[in-house]
């Protein structure tokens, strides 16, 4: 059978609910062995010839002997739009440029089309006035549900909700309609399809994958390869309507250990083959140009420096034959190596460095080491034919590529791509209860409460307008639907009235309550977790008002992976999993109210891509797993024609808040749930929400992200007069900490000199740590560390703290924090000497 009669067999047979529940090879107890594949027990696959036409091979052999070493180098690296102008390219022959999550035209996030444009453009223009060889660039982008980087753009669910929904043609349709935005925007390249199989839901990417199930990847990979690209033809390049993709995170960046992003795979070979690589075969077998490697590692080697992985499996056995690029700087964890010098990798296999913003320094290291040998040159030449390869079907050689889409503000958003939304969002929701309370009947009064109900933001998660999707508002989403405004339609339709009120209050009692909450947005590893539980407490509390005073409740809730809600259920007649739907709220209201008999009715037909949990710390939760015990398995999914009754779940196994996070207050970007971050000066205080972008009333401090350990991971602090950065939550008894003498701790760099006292704060105590950073350098992290003992106990208030982290100046002040939180006494800590 053909590779791509397989991957059709296999689509038909999801879509028909035919495939088993099995995993292709069933998780055991196996001994897990060293980070060394062995080809010969990995599925065969093949690019397609029409990748290698002889034409194309023959104008690669005589493009790589007129270039020059340097432009070979320079091939290899792609460098980020925030860090590089195309007056850069003059210097640097850099082959390939990409905007990140949060890069954009300018630093405007808001950017319209024509300035997305003008920049691909500009870079264009530059990279062809190169003298010599003067190759193209390619330039790349996240387009993770829909071009979610541009304002107005369709915005599609998330593929967590596109995993409920079990249908390959629509996955197809989708990559269509995302290529053709990313292409109007002037970029041919996306990072995706997403082929990621999460086996933990605590981590923060578990909704960028289609299932926990490996057969729903296998069955989207091929169709949604297709959509991006089109079918590749032998000597013609891509259709002006498609952009190359890129098949990810190569491989297991959804098994590692505790789902830490980034993390561990400790698993067998087996395991690795039969849960995480089964998506690649049906990528690859469909023409896929790019694979790009994973953060992650395998049993404790980065798969960004596994030769075995990349060379030996993706490029020999599995028959690879497009180019491998990396993730963000993800070069500079491997073993040896540093963002700027990495040929480990290289030589291991990877084509091209994503080197946002150390591509300066990368590319002369890179040079160097080509120079010497220790980049063999036959190594360098392989890689730069796989990039020029792939270049020819993008048809950026000469005039080939057709761009008259570019610029098409009518493709943007356009009518037909929100229908597919919408019809998507139809399909990604998943019935857990209903208790007859819908589809709500023509004609009622209906509330529609929570504070997620008219924010299309928060229905869209993260990789939305910015890289965390926070702080938007619905003036972000011009043509877009909020939950809220499409139920406001529907119900009207049918001849009801509709009332929205965050708080759940109303003037007369409704006929049924829809009550919209769930998850605010979070990308990558600022949404790992370690709790299941659902933490929020408003939401259940409205329920259950909305409960005592007789009124049905419907819940829809947002969500980027399963969490344990199981008192929001039991507080609801009705409760939808609505995944993250995205920009066109307009499909729940298609599946939640009843039509008038001349119109379409639909019902549910979304099925759990993903086990749903019954405690909110179970580990065992993914089919085909020894003692599987979820609360609703994989595949459920109630409708309105085959109904069932859901009795009351257990309560017993709720996470405690303060035991959660007691001890933790801002790790990974983010300031830790239940704790907020408020800005205070005399003019008042600042709550900042989930982007740190803020500033206290009177702009005497001010907050943003920055980069530490990783990639926005930190927050930086400007204070330009008297003013307080105060870690705020709930009143938690902290005694037990402080007579166990833990310490406070938090990693800091001056990013400029202090010039006056820098006052730590521990509930309502303070001290000067001025002493403790008197001889730290400007841009030098160092971890300060200071005993509870040191504050004054009855200063502190220590059995109801609310402020466990307060950082003050008088004057001016620049620093930056990162990992803030109490640790055991186990390392070096003193009391400061003020």
């Amino acid at each position: 059978m053909s590779a791509s009669r397989r991957t059709l067999v296999s689509a038909i047979a999801l879509a028909a609910g035919l495939v088993s529940t099995a995993v292709a090879s069933p998780i055991t107890a196996q001994t897990v062995a060293a980070a060394k594949a062995d080809p010969s027990v990995w599925p065969q696959a093949a690019s397609p010839r029409a990748m290698t036409d002889a034409r194309t091979e023959a104008m690669i052999d005589s493009l790589l002997a007129r270039m020059t070493l340097e432009e070979k180098v320079g091939q290899i690296i792609q460098a980020d739009i925030a860090s590089i102008t195309p007056e850069d390219l003059a210097r640097y022959p850099i082959g390939s440029i990409l905007a990140g999550g949060n890069s954009s035209p300018d630093g405007n996030e808001r950017a319209p089309l024509q300035d997305w444009v003008a920049l691909s453009r500009a870079f264009r223009a530059a990279a062809a006035a190169r003298p010599g060889a003067a190759v193209p660039l390619m330039f790349g982008i996240d387009a993770v549900h829909g071009h979610n980087n541009i304002v107005g753009a369709t915005l599609f669910p998330h593929n967590i909700g596109l995993g409920a929904a079990r249908d390959p043609d629509l996955i197809r349709r989708i990559g269509e309609a995302t290529a053709q935005e990313v292409a109007a925007s002037g970029a041919d390249w996306t990072f995706g399809p997403t082929l990621a199989v999460p086996r933990n839901d605590r981590w923060g990417r578990t909704y960028e994958g289609y299932s926990e199930h490996p057969e729903v990847g296998a069955a989207y990979a091929g169709p949604m390869t297709l959509g991006l690209q089109g079918e590749l033809l032998e000597g013609r390049p891509l259709a002006s309507d498609r952009i190359a993709g890129s098949a990810k995170h190569f491989v297991a960046d959804g098994g590692t250990q505790d789902g830490v992003d980034q993390g561990d795979a400790v698993i067998s070979e087996a395991d690795l083959i039969a849960i995480h690589a089964q998506g690649y075969v049906p990528a690859i077998d469909e023409g896929v140009l790019t694979v790009m490697a994973s953060f992650s590692s395998w049993n404790g080697e980065k798969i960004t420096g596994n030769h075995a992985l990349l060379t030996d499996v993706l490029k020999g056995r599995m028959g690879f034959n497009g180019f491998v690029v990396g993730d963000w700087n993800a070069h500079g964890q491997v073993d040896g190596c540093n963002n700027e010098s990495c040929p480990q990798a290289i030589n291991a296999g990877l084509d091209m460095f994503m080197a946002p913003d150390s591509w300066r320094g990368l590319y002369v290291n890179t040079l160097a080491q080509a120079r010497s040998g220790e980049i063999p040159t036959a190594r360098l030449d392989d890689a730069v034919r796989r990039i020029l390869r792939v270049k020819a079907k993008l048809g950026v050689f000469g005039n080939d590529r057709d761009r008259s889409i570019e610029g098409r503000t009518d493709v943007l958003g356009s009518p037909a791509h929100r229908a597919l939304a919408r019809e998507a969002v139809r399909k990604s929701l998943v019935l857990l209860k209903n208790d007859g309370v819908l589809p709500i009947r023509a004609g009622a009064r209906v509330l529609v409460a929570g504070t997620a109900a008219d924010s299309i933001g928060q229905a869209s998660g993260g990789w939305t307008v910015t890289w965390q999707g926070a702080d938007t508002t619905n003036a972000d989403f011009p043509g877009g639907t909020s939950i809220w405004a499409g139920l406001k339609e529907a119900v009207t339709e049918a001849g009801g009235v509709a009332e929205l009120n965050a708080d759940g209050e109303f003037s007369q009692k409704p006929d049924v309550a829809v009550v919209v909450f769930g998850e605010t947005p979070y990308a990558e590893f600022q949404g790992d977790i370690e709790t299941l539980d659902f933490l929020p407490e408003e939401p259940l509390a409205l329920l259950r008002r909305l409960k005592a005073a007789g009124i049905p409740t419907v819940s829809v809730f947002l969500s980027g992976r399963p969490l344990w809600v199981n008192p929001e259920i039991n507080a609801s007649d009705a409760f939808v999993a609505a995944w993250l739907p995205g920009a066109e709220g307009a499909g729940v209201a298609d599946v939640l109210v009843a039509h008038p008999a001349a119109q379409t009715s639909y019902d549910f037909t979304g099925k759990l891509s993903f086990s749903w949990p019954r405690s909110s710390d179970q580990d065992v939760l993914n089919v085909g797993d020894a003692n599987y015990d979820p609360q609703f398995a994989y595949g459920y999914g109630l409708s309105y024609a085959h109904p069932e009754v859901v009795p009351a779940l257990s309560e017993a196994g709720a996470a405690s808040v303060s035991k959660s996070n007691l001890d933790r207050y801002f790790r990974d970007g983010r300031v830790q749930s239940p704790w907020s971050l408020i800005l205070r000066d005399e003019g008042g205080d600042s709550r900042v929400g989930q982007r740190l972008a803020a500033a206290s009333p009177r702009a005497n401090v001010s907050v943003s992200a920055a980069d530490g350990a990783a990639q926005e991971s930190a927050m930086a602090l400007n204070f330009t007069g008297e003013a307080e950065a105060v870690i705020f939550g709930p009143a938690v008894d902290l005694s037990r900490q402080r007579n166990g003498d833990m310490v406070l701790t938090a990693a800091v760099r001056l990013d400029a000199p202090a010039s006056g006292p820098i006052e730590l704060g521990f509930g309502k105590d303070r001290i000067n740590i001025q002493p403790l950073l008197q001889d730290a350098k400007v841009g030098e992290w160092r971890t300060i560390r200071v005993r509870l003992a040191c504050f004054d106990a009855t200063a502190i208030g220590v059995a109801a703290v609310e402020t466990p982290f307060v950082l003050a100046s008088k004057v001016g002040l620049r620093l930056s924090l990162a990992d803030i939180g109490l640790a055991p006494h186990d390392t070096a800590a003193a009391c400061p000497a003020n």
